[in-house]
């Protein structure tokens, strides 16, 4: 299986006055396309840098970060900015989102600073498509203040497809969403990740990383463990019992 990201003994050590803080030491591994992988661990545990040094937002003090196949330790500012935007989608905790700007412009953001040449129908016809993949054909012209908490997250989702990523990184994507969001936006990263999105997650809810397929915790900068999710939870399925014991609780005399 192809790796399309790789990283080799990679360190980060971060300058604080005369105290140098190593948030992350020396972790190797692989993701593999198509795979559904979730960081997870306690403040300072690294995860959060791990997140930044995989996202082309830092770069390591030591070690290699290979992204499909791109030896990215030693690129600068402008070359990792161009990765970003060539290779990764991003979805975060806060959405995001312009609020003067409709859903479909919002999505279609990315395309004005990408290399690709495309005329305006092209766009508009890349962001419309990417906004059905999420389930929200139907509002893209609404603005953010028009819409739930759960379809500003699927615009932000959507947002991030708009390039065809190869990675698609979720920073706490489902942090300010309630229980039953929460599992609708789990829902749609199954779903991509069916279609062969390969997506990576950094989470502090271990009921949301069992939606997920891989589990890395994180702790003091290392890697502490790495496993398959035994028991994975469908998210389409957890939604349906969630409304079904809504539902026999509102019928209960």
């Amino acid at each position: 299986m192809n790796a399309v990201v790789k990283l080799e003994e990679v360190h980060k050590i971060y300058h604080s006055g005369e105290v140098d803080v190593h948030a992350v030491r020396g972790v190797s591994l692989e993701i593999h396309r198509g795979e559904f992988v979730a960081f997870m661990g306690a403040s300072g545990s690294g995860k959060s840098t791990m997140m930044n040094i995989l996202g082309c937002l830092d770069r390591p003090t030591k070690g290699r970060y290979l992204l499909d196949g791109v030896d990215v330790s030693g690129l600068n500012r402008n070359q990792l900015a161009d990765m970003r935007n060539q290779k990764l989608g991003f979805v975060f905790q806060s959405f995001n989102l312009l609020s003067r700007t409709s859903a479909l412009e919002n999505v279609e953001l990315p395309l004005f600073y990408s290399h690709k040449h495309l005329t305006s129908r092209e766009v508009k016809e890349r962001g419309e498509h990417v906004l059905k993949i999420v389930g929200l054909s139907e509002r893209a012209d609404h603005h953010p203040s028009q819409l739930s908490g759960g379809q500003q997250q699927r615009v932000a989702i959507a947002r991030a497809l708009i390039n065809n990523p190869e990675v698609l990184f979720a920073d706490e994507a489902t942090g300010n969403l309630d229980s039953k969001t929460s599992m609708e936006i789990m829902g749609v990263f199954q779903k991509l990740n069916e279609q062969g999105i390969t997506i990576v997650m950094v989470t502090h809810e271990l009921d949301i990383a069992m939606y997920t397929k891989r589990n890395i915790i994180m702790r003091d900068g290392r890697v502490l463990s790495d496993e398959l999710v035994p028991k994975r939870l469908n998210a389409e399925e957890e939604l349906n019992k969630l409304v079904l014991a809504e539902k026999a609780v509102q019928l209960a005399p």
